[in-house]
């Protein structure tokens, strides 16, 4: 952000995958790949993307909606056991460091509010490149979901700050609602599990189809 302009938002607040974190078509394969493992009508790669974001079970059951609920704890583990068999093939968005690395410079506060375990998010930001480059997070197991804003809530009162200067930026409509649920302003990304069409009618400050679209649009609006 030039120097000159004043900063817009105080706190910016991320989804993880499909966000910053290349994983929407691992997540969409393990999610069938469980649904027909515990003998469930495998939903489409569309009904499969629709649900990231939210908590596991909320998303795993949606998903699945003939499973019956007593079956949903052996859904998750099959889903859990195939997302670690492919974790390590996942990686950050080419461009996502170098974009967060300038919106701290800038003197943003930085989060992540994602529908991940916490388990599952701290795994991942315990590598030596994520060192230190959020200031804060909320998981859905330790708040409630998307898209109830409680876990923005939480993370602008952690901060300080007000819900006008807050921004959250995610892939799906999930995102888009607690945005909205919260009154924070929102941008969406069309490059993860949501198409661009979805968002519309949620009224993001932008929608963009790359992180480097992304990146160029912080840099002169936030």
């Amino acid at each position: 952000m030039p120097e000159s302009r004043p900063r817009r938002f105080d706190l910016i607040a991320f989804d993880w995958d499909g966000t910053l974190f290349d994983s929407t078509r691992i997540i969409v394969r393990c999610i069938q790949r469980a649904v027909a493992d515990v003998g469930g009508a495998v939903p489409s790669d569309r009904a499969a993307s629709y649900v990231i974001g939210m908590g596991l079970m909320e998303a795993l059951a949606h998903a699945a909606p003939d499973v019956p609920r007593e079956r949903y704890p052996e859904l998750g583990a099959q889903y859990r056991r195939h997302y670690l068999a492919h974790q390590d093939d996942l990686s950050l968005f080419d461009g996502v460091l170098p974009m967060l690395a300038q919106l701290r410079q800038c003197g943003h506060k930085l989060a992540v509010a994602t529908g991940k375990s916490r388990r599952g998010l701290d795994d991942v930001l315990r590598s030596e490149e994520m060192a230190g480059v959020f200031d804060g997070s909320r998981t859905s197991d330790e708040t409630a979901g998307k898209p109830d804003p409680r876990m923005l809530h939480e993370l602008i009162e952690e901060f300080g700050t007000q819900p006008a200067r807050t921004l959250m930026i995610g892939d799906t409509t999930h995102d888009l609602q607690m945005a909205l649920n919260a009154g924070c302003p929102s941008v969406a990304v069309s490059y993860g599990a949501h198409p661009h069409e979805d968002f519309v009618a949620l009224r993001p400050l932008a929608i963009v189809h790359s992180v480097g679209e992304l990146q160029r649009w912080l840099l002169h609006n936030a």
